[in-house]
C-alpha cells in the first residue's frame, strides 16, 4: 500500500437497541474512510471479540444489559489501551459526560447528535484526539468561571446513578436486578448507597429530584 494513502478507520458498534446499530450502520457506510468491522448487542460480547479484532474506535452505549457501557469501557481502556472509545447515551452530557471523560472516554455523543458529529468524533479521536462537542465545552467554561456546589447526582459512580435513574423513572427492585442482570439484593445495596450518598430519603424524592434535574423525562 502506498505509505501516503490513510487506512480506514476501524469500528466496533456495542448497543442493545437493534434501530439504534441500524441508524450507525447507516452513518458509516455512507462515510468514506471508515470501515465496521463487528457490532454487538451487549458488553460481554465485545470483550469476548475485542482480542480478535483490529479495532480503532469503539462506539459504546451507557446502557446495556449485563456489564455496563462504564464496566466495559473501563476494561477496554486497561486491556486494549489503543482503542479509542467514544460513548453514545440518550443522556445529556452534563450528566454523564465529565464522568466518562475523567476515566478514559475519547468522546461523548448523545443519540440525538447529528450525523455530522458522529463522523467528526469518530476521526478526532481515531487519530488521537479528544471530542468534546461545543455545546458541552461552553457548558464546562460557564461551570470554571462561575464554581458552584455540585450537584447531588454529580457523587455518584456512574452505576450508581444509572440504577438513581431507573428508580427516577419508577422501576422497581426486581425490573432493575432483571435488566442489569444482577441480584436484586445488590441493587438494593445500590439504592442504600445511593441514598447515603445524596441525602436523599426515599424513592419519591429520588424521582422528584430526577425530573427537576432532566435526568429522566
Amino acid at each position: 500500500m502506498n505509505n501516503f494513502m490513510k487506512k480506514n478507520i476501524r469500528i466496533i458498534i456495542a448497543d442493545d437497541h437493534a434501530v439504534v446499530r441500524k441508524g450507525l450502520v447507516q452513518i458509516i457506510d455512507e462515510t468514506s474512510g471508515v470501515e465496521l468491522i463487528y457490532q454487538a448487542s451487549d458488553g460481554n460480547e465485545v470483550l469476548e471479540k475485542l482480542p480478535s479484532l483490529d479495532v480503532d474506535v469503539l462506539l459504546l452505549d451507557i446502557n446495556m444489559p449485563g456489564q455496563t457501557g462504564w464496566e466495559v469501557m473501563q476494561k477496554v481502556y486497561n486491556d486494549h489501551p489503543d482503542i479509542k472509545v467514544v460513548i453514545l447515551s440518550v443522556s445529556s452530557e452534563e450528566n454523564y459526560a465529565k464522568q466518562f471523560y475523567q476515566a478514559g472516554a475519547a468522546g461523548y455523543l448523545t443519540k440525538d447528535s447529528a450525523p455530522e458529529q458522529l463522523v467528526e468524533a469518530i476521526r478526532k479521536v481515531a487519530y488521537g484526539g479528544i471530542y468534546i462537542s461545543q455545546n458541552f465545552a461552553e457548558k464546562m467554561v460557564v461551570s470554571l468561571l462561575r464554581p458552584s456546589d455540585k450537584a447531588l447526582h454529580e457523587n455518584l459512580s456512574p452505576r450508581e446513578l444509572q440504577i438513581f435513574c431507573m428508580i427516577g423513572a419508577g422501576r422497581t427492585l426486581t425490573e432493575m436486578a432483571k435488566e442489569l442482570e444482577q441480584g436484586v439484593g445488590t441493587v438494593g445495596t445500590y439504592r442504600s448507597r445511593i441514598l447515603a450518598k445524596t441525602t436523599l430519603k426515599n424513592n419519591a424524592q429520588i424521582t422528584n429530584y430526577a425530573f427537576k434535574n432532566n435526568l429522566v423525562q
